[in-house]
């Protein structure tokens, strides 16, 4: 079983408007080496050089760094994680809570059809790791690399559950452009124990409204017990677009599959209104891998304890 999530320009009305293009919406690794001076009778390290793109992927960064630029321009994608305009209560972190982990973006249990599932999350050491198609560039990649890096750390102290980057990853992460996407997921994602080609689909055949999407599997006998997950950034997307979609599809792929539109300050809200992780979400991570939550409750049964930990998020009586 697998749930996938997605990012894009929530906003596809007022974007197209802006940049006069059709909108998108949303459902590893090798550091140079340096040869040392005093070493001469050895080969020096080949310069990594990025291969070439198409005119399609070309098309895809130009129209996505105007996605970026009509967004900043908008006063959206904020980075501050909110502050006196975005005030939020114990009950409105609980009721953000039960919106955003018990219903699914896409498939059955979705918001729309109002009917919650279970609670899902990781129940062993998530190991992360990052992979480039062969278009990204070298400075590119050391910059992704690096966000993903501080991020898991993050994600990691947020959870109080363990999230670390691995060279043996059940959580793959892949910045892949138009012209490498598929080969490189099929070869390399497929490797994760669990994960096939079938399976990986929704992420191979992202729709051009669609810039970074995350599957989260249960390949175990618990349904609700994530084992793998993978992640798909477009290379094409500008700086702040990529880390944004870092930000929200690895902290989705640890259960908070949904988004809602009452969440503020939230990148779980597809409004675009922030661009970074906020205080609020990272309460909501805390609150999902709270041991006092179980895998496989239900929203009624999670409800009378969601509560008292928001209260206690927020400094109120437990």
């Amino acid at each position: 079983m697998a749930a996938v999530t997605s990012r894009g320009t929530g906003l596809i009305a007022a974007l197209a408007l802006s940049v006069l293009l059709p909108a998108c919406d949303v459902f590893a690794p090798v550091e140079p080496t340096l040869t040392p001076r005093a070493r001469p009778a050895r080969p020096a390290a080949p310069v990594q050089v990025a291969q070439p793109t198409s005119e399609k992927s070309a098309a895809k960064r130009s129209y996505l760094a105007q996605v970026q630029s009509a967004q900043l321009t908008q006063g959206l994608l904020r980075q501050d994680g909110g502050g006196p305009d975005t005030p939020f209560s114990a009950d409105m972190l609980a009721r953000n809570f039960n919106q955003i982990v018990f219903f699914n973006e896409y498939g059955a249990g979705n918001a729309a059809s109002g009917v919650p599932g279970s609670l899902r999350r990781w129940a062993g050491p998530v190991r992360m790791g990052v992979s480039f198609g062969p278009s990204v560039p070298a400075s590119q990649q050391r910059q992704d690399r690096s966000d993903v890096t501080r991020y898991a750390a993050r994600l990691g102290r947020a959870t109080g559950h363990t999230v670390t980057m691995s060279s043996a990853p059940n959580f793959m992460v892949f910045f892949v452009s138009e012209d490498d996407r598929s080969a490189v997921l099929t070869r390399e994602a497929t490797r994760i124990p669990g994960i096939t080609r079938a399976s990986l689909a929704p992420l191979v055949n992202l729709g051009d409204d669609i810039y970074c999407a995350v599957a989260a599997y249960a390949t175990g006998p618990d349904p609700h017990t994530y084992t793998a997950a993978v992640a798909v950034v477009r290379a094409e997307n500008p700086d702040l677009l990529r880390l944004s979609c870092i930000h929200e599809e690895l902290a989705q792929g640890l259960g908070l599959a949904n988004d809602s539109p009452q969440a503020r300050p939230s990148i779980f809200n597809d409004d675009d209104e922030f661009a970074l992780l906020t205080g609020h979400d990272e309460m909501l991570l805390g609150m999902l891998y709270d041991p006092r939550l179980k895998i496989g409750m239900t929203m009624s049964e999670a409800a009378p304890i969601v509560r008292i930990i928001a209260r206690e998020k927020l400094g109120g009586p437990g």
